[in-house]
């Protein structure tokens, strides 16, 4: 396999991980069930999810470490017995302390460890004016996942119950994650990076090499953390009650359809954003997805025509999906290539951190006021503050300080 076939076939290969690991965007539909079947309250069904979400983003950093050192098999081979094991024994613990152990905690694990590996190891095989195409591409995965988790949930939970449901999906995790696995590698010493030509580009500087330490230091990391936090906390408010919505804002009986749409939007936003960063530059991408966001948010609690609903999803889904294109590639070119796996698995604890306070506040409300038009504000308002905060962002960002 010549070098060209290599890096493409990593690329396929990282995104066909993402499209697996891409379950927690599929939560809504589990939640749903886990609320009408068993009788748990909206914020007992966020509990498995936000401890799944702290834990994804905290094991990326060993994740990421384990990448820069040893190579994306090891971190992808740990993801796939840990999604395995957390499934099957999250169906013989159907309580919220057992689906908080076993899908909180074990399969939080495996998607960090299993989210950490391919991005990186696919953009070191391109030159620094495709990161953004490479990364998009990767990471589009995830956001594609609940295309078909939504509806393949939807049936099994239909025809085998929950237990059922995560018996099965133990089985198609292991045996996809082991077998990707072997598909994904770094580029050798000295290799010469790939680059794709079409089209007029930003020119991007290389940044130098940075260290863990050196890096947090800095007021671009403190920045870019803060962004990351804003449009994760945004985004995930919303993200985990999907289905609820759908049904109690616009009378959406088949609440999966909804993140369905939402999916293909952040599919297409990742891929979008991602390749537009290349060309009009990573901080002007990253203001215009907060400010449609923001836009969307402040009038979401309007949408009740099912249409309209899905449209507005649909423009979240887009702009959020985008923001997880643009973040990797932002620290790339900010702290360079030698320690981006760990450089960015502490970055995005800004995920983490966001995947917690945000879903808990979304369901707290829901409790609390019987409705979702406090949740859409508090997401707004942060939408707010995240364009501000672009613009204080260098506008080349490899101008670390």
């Amino acid at each position: 396999m010549n070098p060209v076939q290599k890096a493409w076939t990593v690329v396929i290969a990282g995104f066909g991980v993402n499209l697996t690991l891409g379950f927690l965007y599929s939560w809504g539909v589990i939640a749903s069930a886990l609320s009408d079947q068993l009788g748990w309250s909206a914020i007992q069904t966020q509990i498995p999810y936000m401890v799944a979400s702290i834990t994804f983003a905290l094991s990326m950093i060993p994740g990421g470490r384990i990448q820069d050192r040893k190579g994306p098999s090891v971190p992808l081979w740990l993801a796939s017995a840990l999604a395995g094991t957390g499934f099957f024994l999250a169906s013989r613990s159907l309580n919220v302390a057992g689906l908080t152990l076993f899908f909180g905690i074990f399969f939080g694990l495996a998607m960090g460890f299993g989210y950490a590996a391919p991005t990186p190891a696919a953009v070191k095989w391109f030159h620094p004016q495709n990161r953004g195409l490479i990364s998009g591409i990767v990471v589009s995965g995830y956001g594609l996942a609940p295309i078909y988790i939504a509806p393949l949930s939807h049936f099994l939970l239909s025809h085998y119950g929950i237990e059922g449901t995560f018996i099965i999906f133990s089985l198609l995790l292991t045996g996809i994650l082991f077998t990707l696995s072997f598909l994904i590698t770094n580029p050798p010493p000295a290799f010469s990076p790939i680059t794709i030509s079409f089209g007029r580009k930003v020119p991007l500087a290389t940044a130098r090499d940075y260290s863990v330490t050196e890096m947090i230091h800095t007021r671009t990391f403190l920045k870019l953390w803060v962004l990351f936090f804003l449009g994760t906390f945004s985004g995930l408010l919303v993200i985990g009650q999907m289905s609820k919505i759908a049904q109690e804002v616009a009378g959406i009986e088949q609440g999966f359809l909804l993140v369905m749409v939402y999916a293909l939007a952040n599919f297409l936003g990742r891929l979008s954003w991602g390749s537009l960063s290349d060309r009009i530059g990573r901080t002007k991408s990253l203001l215009f997805t907060f400010a449609i966001q923001a836009g969307i948010f402040f009038v979401f609690e309007r949408m009740t025509n099912p249409v309209l609903l899905f449209l507005a999803k649909s423009c979240v889904g887009f702009t959020f999906g985008g923001m997880l294109a643009l973040f990797p590639v932002l620290c790339a070119d900010s702290f360079g290539l030698k320690n981006l796996g760990l450089n960015y698995g502490i970055l995005f604890t800004a995920w983490g951190a966001g995947g917690v306070i945000g879903p808990f506040i979304g369901g707290l409300s829901r409790d609390l006021t019987g409705g979702h038009t406090l949740s859409f504000f508090i997401s707004g308002c942060a939408s707010v503050l995240g364009i501000v905060l672009s613009v204080l962002l260098p506008s080349k960002t490899h101008q670390v300080k």
